[in-house]
């Protein structure tokens, strides 16, 4: 599982787009995404790195990263 430190989230409309940016690349991903802490927490087989790409791509910068 991933958790992301993503910025700029700041309602439900943007808690969908990030979730849609993730299953775009894994479409079994789970994805939470807590709005108030800022962070998403994606548990996917998806590379680090893709799951990033798609979260920035969607226009929500990540700020740091958790490997668990």
């Amino acid at each position: 599982m991933y958790e992301l430190q993503v910025d700029g989230m700041t309602c439900a409309g943007c808690a969908g787009r990030v979730t849609r940016a993730v299953r775009g690349v894994d479409g079994a991903a789970k994805v939470h995404v807590d709005l108030k802490g800022k962070t998403v927490q994606v548990q996917t087989s998806a590379p680090l790195d893709v799951v990033r790409s798609a979260i920035v791509g969607a226009g929500y910068p990540v700020t740091s990263e958790d490997l668990d």
